[in-house]
């Protein structure tokens, strides 16, 4: 993995958020899938690891990010964690997986990566955290991946492209977006030249 990836473990996160802004808006949901390699050099979408998550003071939520979303924040059994403790929750098993794979840093991969990634940074920053392993910049956007292999751009219909199938009921949630993410990801590297 590590000589795959120039020493970067690919991880695929999807986030659900009260907005667009990720310096305005909370985190509300955040999912990732360590990407994992067999004996054969091929990739797979490895254990997923997920977290609702207590909107930080002082941010806002966009009623119509709800509807999207489908999130009830006072549900009972949301069991949300602080910021800090899902962060923890999410980082924990990717240290695991780049220990594994002698990888120095993990990678971020996304559908749009960027919005992911940003989510990501800015709750980082909020609350201190001292060991995000993720590149602070640095991405592999399935959006461009899937653009080049199916002239898809749009999770829904790369993932159908791909023969991944979609459930229209499940999207939306952090989890079922990550692994199909994982999946899209996985079956579009797993099809290129290896160097």
């Amino acid at each position: 993995m590590a000589t795959r990836f120039r020493g970067f473990l690919p991880v695929v996160v999807d986030v659900e958020t009260g907005g667009f802004d990720c310096n305005r808006n909370a985190l509300l949901e955040i999912a990732a899938v360590p990407i994992e390699m067999d004996d054969n050099g091929l990739l797979y979408p490895g254990q997923t690891a997920s977290a609702h998550v207590i909107p930080a003071e002082g941010l806002e939520i966009d009623p119509k990010s709800l509807e999207i979303t489908g999130i009830i924040l006072d549900h009972p059994f949301r069991l949300a964690k602080s910021e800090k403790d899902a962060l923890d929750h999410i980082f924990a098993p990717v240290r695991v997986a780049m220990k594994k794979y002698g990888c120095q840093r993990a990678i971020l991969v996304g559908h749009n990566a960027h919005f992911d990634l940003g989510f990501v940074n800015a709750a980082v920053n909020r609350v201190g955290h001292k060991r995000n392993p993720f590149h602070p910049f640095s991405v592999f956007d399935t959006v461009t991946m899937a653009g080049i292999a199916y002239g898809q751009t749009v999770l829904a219909r790369a993932a159908a492209a791909a023969g991944l199938g979609w459930d229209a009921n499940e999207a939306h949630s952090a989890v079922y977006d990550t692994e199909q993410t994982a999946k899209l990801f996985c079956t579009i590297a797993n099809a290129w030249p290896r160097p």
